[in-house]
């Protein structure tokens, strides 16, 4: 066995080699919980979850931590009237519910930001000690990483130090280099006092870099095998993630992998365009197993489109796969073991695409000798060994499991639009119902409850 990696720092493919014999710690940027996940939210999940089985069907013991950033300027502006750690909290059901009902195995942990203030005050503290991090002069509470004092910022995304963009974001608040980025964010007199904590520099939060540090070397240690995140996350966040765990004293991640991003009909997905599609736009029109085959037929370091036909062109792929599964079900004996064809794509770097080629070279052959009247005992266990390693199901009870997905989404769904109109919003109760509508859900309001179906 030898799984190979794409590794973001060397661009290049290469052998993976664990740092404890038997085991893999994998850290993955989760959702920032200010708005309703999106496919491609759960795409970047996907593709890791995709890792975690693969790994663990190789025999690795698998370590995989996922982070909720429910700290954050982004949270704090989306917040509006409502609590901003309830908006967290909402959003972060909202993405759990979706992961579950595309099959994406819940993280080993899943430690959310506002839990660990304490590691990254002193994650701060060490790189201050270390000359990398200085406080502001201005009283303002901020404290900075000095993008200047590490030689080796840059090497993510392959950029030298004195060609990195600055972070306008900070840009009138003391800092001494345009290139530094916050650590450490004073309280502003107009951010709500339970969005604080209490720090050697006074009431303040988090940067948003400085969490994912802190919490991937919580629960795997100074020194752990794979970083994940989309391809979007590469540079700030993994760039700042790297330069200053480095610069603190860790050894952080061996590996970084990243997952391409999502695009509608060659549009890059946006709220201003209109095209951001949630999972319940997409198990609108399909049931989950062909919702989660249809997300991850793609390599995951491409990038993925959306366009009109492609939601059906998986459906017709899979469901060639489901009706071989079904009419040849009694004639498994063993599915534990998958083609070498299958193993040896899986392994050179997660090849899904060659993967699922040999998958449904796999089915015409055992469709030839069903006709023909032939032993398909090989053919079959070999499909179910494959569709299991993939998170697939194939069982008949595949459309009930759907059903029940989607009920958990449209349950919290009906809910936040019921609230809306109980406080007279009557423009989120009308936003709710219109994505609803354009995703084939039709809504009736009766005396005491609100029903549901999918149109056609």
């Amino acid at each position: 066995m030898s799984i190979r990696l794409f590794d973001t720092v060397t661009q290049s493919l290469r052998d993976f080699e664990p740092r404890v014999a038997g085991t893999v710690g994998i850290y993955v940027c989760g959702p920032t919980v200010q708005s309703s996940p999106h496919i491609g939210h759960l795409r970047s999940a996907l593709a890791y979850d995709l890792w975690r089985r693969w790994f663990t069907y190789r025999g690795l013991e698998v370590t995989l931590v996922r982070n909720v950033t429910d700290i954050d300027d982004k949270i704090l502006a989306a917040s509006g009237a409502e609590e901003w750690w309830a908006l967290a909290y909402r959003i972060e059901r909202e993405f759990s519910d979706a992961a579950t009902a595309l099959g994406i195995l819940p993280p080993t942990y899943e430690p959310r930001a506002t839990g660990h203030i304490g590691d990254m005050v002193a994650l701060i503290e060490r790189l201050i000690e270390r000359g990398h991090a200085y406080a502001a002069a201005d009283g303002s509470g901020d404290v900075y990483f000095s993008v200047s004092s590490w030689s080796d910022y840059g090497q993510l995304t392959r950029q030298s130090p004195d060609a990195v963009e600055n972070d306008d974001a900070a840009v009138d608040r003391a800092k001494k280099d345009p290139r530094d980025f916050a650590l450490w964010k004073g309280r502003k007199a107009d951010e709500p006092e339970t969005a604080s904590w209490q720090s050697p520099w006074g009431l303040g939060r988090p940067g948003w870099h400085i969490e994912c540090s802190a919490m991937a070397t919580r629960y795997l240690g100074s020194a752990f095998d794979i970083h994940g995140g989309g391809l979007d996350l590469r540079f700030p966040h993994h760039e700042n993630e790297l330069a200053q765990s480095r610069a603190a004293g860790d050894d952080f991640a061996t590996t970084w992998l990243h997952n391409g991003l999502v695009t509608v009909s060659g549009q890059k997905m946006s709220k201003s365009i209109g095209n951001v599609l949630g999972i319940s736009d997409l198990l609108g029109q399909t049931d989950w197993v062909t919702a989660r085959y249809f997300l991850l037929a793609s390599h995951y370091r491409s990038t993925m489109d959306v366009h009109d036909g492609a939601i059906d062109e998986a459906a017709a792929a899979w469901d060639r796969v489901r009706g071989f599964a079904q009419r040849t079900a009694n004639a498994v004996t063993d599915a534990t073991t998958v083609p070498d064809a299958f193993a040896s794509a899986m392994d050179d770097d997660l090849a899904i695409p060659t993967a699922l080629a040999v998958l449904h070279d796999t089915v015409r052959a055992g469709n030839t000798a069903l006709d023909a009247g032939e032993d398909v005992t090989v053919h079959a266990n070999a499909v179910a060994a494959m569709t299991a390693v993939l998170g697939l199901p194939t069982a008949s009870t595949d459309s009930g499991a759907a059903h029940a997905a989607l009920s958990v989404l449209m349950d919290r769904l009906i809910a936040e639009r019921n609230d809306a109109r109980a406080n007279k919003d009557w423009a989120t109760a009308d936003r709710i119902r219109d994505d609803l509508d354009a995703a084939g859900i039709t809504v009736e309001d009766g005396t005491d409850t609100t029903r549901w179906s999918i149109n056609g």
